[in-house]
């Protein structure tokens, strides 16, 4: 290679399947391969070597790796985290289990919450008090730290998190008690609220200190294992983590903040989505990421994915907000649910058929996969109503049984008369429930559903997407290039970025920004020191971002900031501009009421290239494949025979009638009887509902 080619790789650690992308100028070679759960780098490793050998290229050739992982994510929701304490002020030593005592269901008697990840006598307080304004109330007590970290010692814990009250305001305490716990805890990981989520609200700084603890040693370990075993093999190039908030961020970083991590695969996904709209000049896009073991939605208007300042995990009902733990971390918004080709399907307690949360993921895997699984999941489903060729799956690098497949039917209904019945139930069940949570995720977010164009991604996403859409009124789809892929893909366009928030009360019209100023100075100061690490001389980025509300509200809506000094006269910008985004996700305003901002965030990134904007071919022509296949039709419950294309024999211009299969490595995407499909300037699948 010369000096101007690039060698990059992503990789997508996802709970069924690993996805590697390399990507070359001009050349892009993909792998989907069982993810490894007990050594996750295993499988990495394993498909990186692979596509290299595919390529001809050495490992010392590649000048980047881009990663993300669902490990942070897996050990909060399966509860296989670190051995964790919690040493935080006198009085609050039950904040983390005592929540905002909130209801998610408040007819439910029995009602059931996620259990702290940090158990009642792991939990150690010490007396010292701070004022909301950080002046110190009562000065820490290093007697009571140092019998908190013999505690500690005695019940072997691997990890502590540091909260006490009000430290988002002065850091001392925090400090000062990680100092002498370093002294008494060697080798322990230390998690500072102050550091980590350095935000008003206490239960939501606590949690996400808690949860950043209880991660920490498992994802520190993963990468330190991971980037040894890369030096070993030759590889010489950065490795770059993937973060929930859409950027990217040094192993160093990582290993500090394994929190924000929670969400990098989805991330990826939305931003490989944000570049189909942006290249195919898309307002209003709905991001459909459907895998193994979750499907994901966010909504992508003008290229850009909704962003919020915080998330639940481990929900313990889906689709119900406040049943999770709450993380207070950047994230790009989206709703996520137990609904992937992995997904488990059963009967409830009166016989009727349910499909998730629960995954068979890839140990054991879909019954049709022959490695044990017994239960039938969506993937067992979509085989045998036709959709999937049992010789090709993932690239044909698995064979799927479909005897196995319709064993796991009737073994959960042996009533049924054909297994295919059964299977279409399942298939319906699990559009309608994807279906529903963007209906939910769109009113939540004040927008329709049914006035986007929906692109689907995913190993599972280009089978259900047409039948998503017909449920959600949405008249277009796209299917990108390497949709199978498509969260590792995002991630070789993503960023290099930083952000970091702090709550800094402040009462327009009654402002002196003298100290804010000199807050977001610091904030901006570190952000580019992060970002400049990382990508030494890049050009840089940078926004600050507001979150206001009228006084006295609960929740905030973000407004931007000029990335300079505040002014005395800013007052009046700002209100202008909280009072129009207020105005366009409520409705209008509340005249005369005080408007307050609890939180700033100042965001320093990389630039990125513009995307350039693409124009469908002028020819036009009809294709009509040789081959078929017979395929029960989920919204007619009919047999229908659909026409078979290979992806990679069609050019742009190319244009199939429904009902059909275009088949490729990665997925097949299902173009439903109400659909037509198209072939872009791009090589992108359009499908576009027929007129009645």
């Amino acid at each position: 290679m010369t000096t101007q080619d690039y060698l990059r790789i992503g990789a997508d650690i996802g709970g069924t399947f690993t996805d590697v992308v390399l990507e070359t100028p001009g050349r892009r070679l993909t792998t989907k391969v069982l993810t490894t759960h007990d050594a996750p780098e295993r499988a990495l490793i394993e498909a990186m070597l692979g596509l290299l050998a595919d390529g001809g290229y050495a490992p010392s050739q590649v000048t980047l790796i881009v990663h993300g992982t669902t490990l942070a994510t897996n050990a909060l929701i399966e509860r296989r985290g670190a051995r964790t304490g919690l040493l935080t002020t006198e009085g609050f030593r039950d904040v983390i289990e005592i929540g905002t005592e909130g209801r998610f269901d408040q007819y439910d008697l029995g009602i059931e919450k996620p259990p702290a990840l940090v158990p009642r006598h792991l939990r150690k307080v010490v007396a010292e008090r701070l004022a909301v304004d950080g002046g110190i109330l009562l000065p820490l007590d290093g007697r009571a730290v140092m019998e908190a970290a013999d505690h500690f010692k005695r019940e072997a814990v691997e990890s502590v998190a540091i909260a006490f009250l009000h430290s988002y305001a002065n850091p001392a305490h925090e400090r000062a008690a990680a100092d002498m716990l370093r002294t008494a805890l060697p080798g322990v990981e230390l998690s500072l609220s102050s550091e980590v989520s350095p935000e008003m609200r206490e239960y939501e700084r606590f949690s996400t200190t808690a949860a950043n603890a209880y991660v920490q040693p498992i994802v520190a370990g993963y990468l330190r294992r991971l980037d040894t075993r890369l030096v070993e093999l030759g590889f010489r190039c950065p490795l770059f983590l993937m973060l929930s908030s859409g950027g990217l961020t040094t192993v160093e970083t990582a290993m500090k903040f394994p929190v924000r991590l929670v969400e990098s695969g989805p991330a990826g996904g939305a931003i490989f989505a944000a570049g189909v709209a942006l290249q195919r000049g898309i307002d209003k896009m709905l991001a459909f990421d459907m895998g193994g073991t979750t499907a994901k939605i966010c909504f992508i208007d003008n290229g850009k994915p909704y962003r919020s300042q915080s998330f639940e995990v481990a929900r313990v009902h889906r689709f119900r907000k406040g049943s999770g733990l709450p993380l207070r971390i950047p994230v790009l918004e989206m709703v996520e649910i137990g609904a992937g080709g992995g997904s488990i399907a059963r009967l409830d307690g009166v016989g009727r058929l349910t499909v998730g949360p629960q995954s068979a993921g890839s140990e054991p895997g879909p019954a049709c996969y022959r490695r044990g699984g017994e239960h039938p999941t969506v993937t067992d489903a979509d085989l045998l109503l036709g959709r999937i060729d049992p010789a090709a799956f993932a690239g044909g690098s698995m064979t799927l049984d479909r005897a196995a497949a319709a064993n796991a039917m009737w073994a959960l209904d042996p009533a049924q008369e054909a297994a295919a019945m059964l299977a279409l139930g399942i298939c319906d069940i699990v559009d309608e429930t994807m279906a529903s949570a963007a209906r939910v995720h769109a009113v939540e977010q004040g927008t329709m559903a049914d006035q986007r164009t929906l692109v689907a991604f995913g190993g599972a996403a280009p089978l259900h997407a047409a039948r998503v859409a017909e449920k959600l009124g949405i008249a277009e789809v796209i299917v990108p290039q390497n949709a199978g892929v498509g969260s590792a893909v995002g991630f070789l366009h993503a960023p290099i970025a930083y952000e970091l928030s702090q709550s800094f009360h402040l009462l327009l019209g009654a402002s002196d920004f003298d100290a804010l100023n000199i807050m977001l100075a610091g904030m901006a100061k570190t952000a580019h020191a992060v970002v400049e690490n990382g990508a030494p001389g890049v050009a840089r980025h940078e926004t600050r971002t507001a979150f206001a509300r009228f006084q006295g509200q609960g929740y905030e809506v973000p407004i931007d900031v000029p990335v300079r000094p505040l002014l005395a006269d800013d007052d009046h910008l700002l209100l202008s501009a909280f009072q129009s985004v207020y105005a366009a996700q409520y409705g209008g305003i509340v005249p005369k009421l005080s408007v307050e901002i609890l939180t700033w965030r100042v965001l320093v990134s990389t630039s990125v290239p513009a995307v350039e904007h693409m124009t469908d071919p002028v020819a036009q022509r009809k294709i009509v494949p040789d081959h078929s296949r017979q395929v029960l039709d989920v919204a007619s419950g009919t047999i229908q025979t659909y026409v078979v294309a290979e992806r990679m024999a069609l050019q742009p211009g190319d244009g199939i009638d429904g009902p059909a299969l275009i088949v490729e490595a990665g997925t097949t995407t299902v173009v439903t009887p109400a659909f037509d499909m198209t072939v872009d300037a791009d090589g992108n699948l359009v499908l576009r509902k027929r007129q009645a």
